[in-house]
């Protein structure tokens, strides 16, 4: 070994004492978190970030190669070794780890500074890095991307999914390391659920190297031998559990349990590090955070796409076709843009729509197959990079299914556009199983996330559209059957060539002074055709299509409660949905209106769309019976 290779080993060991220093103090500290495998992996991180390409004054260098940490909970590893880089004081990390309102918290998230990925569910942290590997082809960026693992999450299926759209787009520019200390926290790993982890990555086509997980030398040299290969890569590091410390090692209770101050001074003087527990101390006491923080914006997508010239529909069509087709207009249009526009698919792209945008711009198109879970981080992570991702599949899986993945993505301030199709009742013969019927309810929960239902295919196109320049999070869910344009009392297309779509705002298809109809989604026309009726019996109600249900403006309450009655009309739950939603708002508002909510009100049966409308009471005729018998009810 040269005299330049020794002094790096003779910096790494030192850096990588310092660290377990730090983990171990920050975890007494708190009188939680984990450090058995915090210590297992520190030697990996270590060299890990002494060879790849990073620059701790600029976290975030569009040129950095990405490192996902995908068992979160070694948070005390990658504040340990990020503080040592220079991203941030150790001190404070060490003196606010899990301290109520600081960044630095008992799993790892995006705030800190050179963190790419907030992970702690565990099977999620590959996918993120498969999309961050995507992302880098689709930017023709020659950065590298590295996923840190636990052996024990390993377990889990969603690693399956990752592995093998890694292998099908042969990102040799990806790297996953496992941390392989054979225990968990109910103990050894062969015993909680046997597994050959070896053998299943190589099955997927993966390129395996094993090594030595506390060996300087060995590690920097498979590190090196990764980078030469043409496909992806997995590194089986052989650690244990608690190194470092005599009494911790090889011991499953150290996975979550920490040191007292006595046991701290001990493993610290077994280290030759300094004992600052008091000093630590201290300054955490002292330390003042906010109560609560701001979402950061600087992982908001900074995009200069263009709307281009909306498509006009006068015959039926389905909403999905006209999605279809704006995405595929605007990635024509927007094809010399900096920002690429990607599409995503899992084996549905002739229902969701997404073909003729595959057929054309093939390498901005990845087809996930049927790997829901997977496919959903995947899409979150590239959108993290610069890129407006799309991903488009049915109600039930895109959100029902998925609902941990998508609220990942709102935690990892993602900027991903889910288009959902068939969902509600519209679904219709596929049955319950399929028939999504609380994808609003379910949004509602994602703080970050956005929802748009549009009306009819104008209003689709204009939404597409008007969406393809926002940052953030949105999703835009629709039905899957043929529906009507819908026009004016005069005849006329009511989303004509002009409209502009405002998120938030109502949309007034009919005016009137006998109450108030609101109708969100699949039933629109439906709705507008009961009122019509109405109104040649001499009723007029007013109708308002409402295609952002979650965010209700306050002039459309102030309207609500002078007209004093109103029914809310909603191929969705009646539990969760457009009803609940504007209940709860009249009441955060100390408005009133009496309200009848109509919707769906169990699991739906099978059939066509048009009966299983009928059965809900949600056809034209009986829509207007019930609107009628309500608006001129009882005062």
């Amino acid at each position: 070994m040269s005299k330049h290779e020794q002094d790096t080993i003779a910096t790494l060991q030192a850096r990588s004492k310092a660290a377990r220093a730090a983990i171990l103090t920050m975890t007494t500290l708190s009188a939680s978190g984990h450090p058995g495998g915090s210590m297992s992996a520190i030697d990996l991180l270590n060299c890990l970030y002494h060879t790849i390409r990073h620059d701790p004054s600029q976290p975030l260098l569009e040129s950095r190669d990405r490192v996902v940490v995908s068992n979160g909970h070694i948070s005390p590893a990658v504040y340990a070794i990020l503080g040592l880089q220079g991203y941030f004081p150790l001190d404070e990390a060490i003196s606010q780890f899990r301290l109520a309102g600081s960044r630095y918290e008992g799993h790892i998230e995006r705030e800190v500074p050179g963190v790419e990925w907030s992970t702690g569910n565990l099977g999620q942290g590959l996918s993120a890095g498969v999309g961050m590997a995507l992302a880098a082809r689709v930017k023709q960026s020659e950065h590298r991307v590295y996923v840190m693992m636990g052996d024990g999450e390993q377990q889990k299926g969603q690693i399956g999914e990752a592995r093998r759209l890694a292998v099908k787009y042969q990102l040799s520019n990806l790297c996953a390391i496992i941390d392989y200390n054979r225990l968990q926290i109910s103990g050894s790993i062969h015993e909680v659920m046997p597994q050959n982890i070896r053998r299943n990555w190589e099955a997927d086509g993966w390129a395996v190297l094993e090594v030595n997980g506390h060996d300087f030398e060995q590690i920097l040299e498979t590190l090196e031998q990764a980078r030469r290969q043409d496909k992806p890569v997995m590194v089986l590091a052989h650690t244990v559990m608690g190194k470092g410390v005599d009494f911790m090692e090889n011991l499953a209770k150290y996975h979550g349990s920490t040191l007292n101050p006595e046991q701290l001074d001990t493993a610290l003087k077994q280290l030759g590090e300094p004992n600052r527990l008091e000093a630590l101390k201290a300054l955490r006491q002292k330390t003042e955070l906010p109560v609560s923080g701001n979402c950061d914006m600087s992982f908001a997508l900074k995009a200069d796409l263009q709307g281009g010239q909306p498509i006009v529909y006068e015959k039926d069509t389905d909403n999905r076709s006209a999605w279809g087709n704006a995405i595929t207009n605007l990635a024509e249009i927007n094809k010399s843009s900096p920002t690429p526009i990607v599409v995503l698919d899992c084996d549905l792209a002739s229902s969701v729509k997404t073909n003729d945008f595959a057929a054309r711009f093939p390498e901005r198109f990845f087809q996930g197959g049927i790997m829901e879970h997977n496919t959903a981080v995947v899409a979150g992570a590239i959108s993290s990079c610069g890129i407006q991702t799309f991903w488009a599949d049915f109600g039930m899986f895109g959100i029902a299914e998925v609902y941990n993945m998508q609220r990942l993505n709102d935690i990892n301030h993602s900027n991903l556009k889910v288009v959902l199709t068939h969902v509600g009742l519209d679904v219709g013969e596929d049955g319950k199983t399929h028939q999504s019927v609380d994808y609003i309810s379910l949004v509602r929960n994602l703080h970050g996330f956005r929802l748009i239902l549009p009306a009819d295919p104008n209003q689709t196109d204009r939404i597409i559209r008007w969406l393809i320049n926002k940052p953030g999070n949105y999703i835009v869910a629709m039905g899957r059957s043929k529906l009507p344009i819908l026009k004016t009392e005069d005849g006329e297309i009511f989303f004509k060539m002009d409209y502009n779509f405002e998120y938030g705002k109502a949309d007034l298809l009919r005016v009137g002074n006998h109450g108030t109809v609101l109708v969100t989604g699949t039933p629109s026309a439906r709705a507008l055709k009961a009122v019509d009726k109405l109104r040649e019996q001499g009723i007029y109600p007013q109708l308002y299509y409402v295609s952002s249900p979650c965010d209700l403006e306050r002039s459309l309450l102030d309207e609500i409660a002078r007209a004093k009655r109103v029914v809310t009309i909603e191929d969705h739950n009646v539990k969760g949905g457009l009803g609940s939603i504007l209940a709860d708002r009249l009441a955060e508002e100390g408005l009133c209106a009496s309200l009848q909510k109509i919707g769906v009100r169990d699991y739906p049966v099978s059939g066509a769309a048009d009966e299983l409308y009928k059965r809900a009471g949600m056809d034209p005729s009986t829509l207007a019976e019930k609107i009628s018998a309500w608006i001129q009810g009882p005062r």
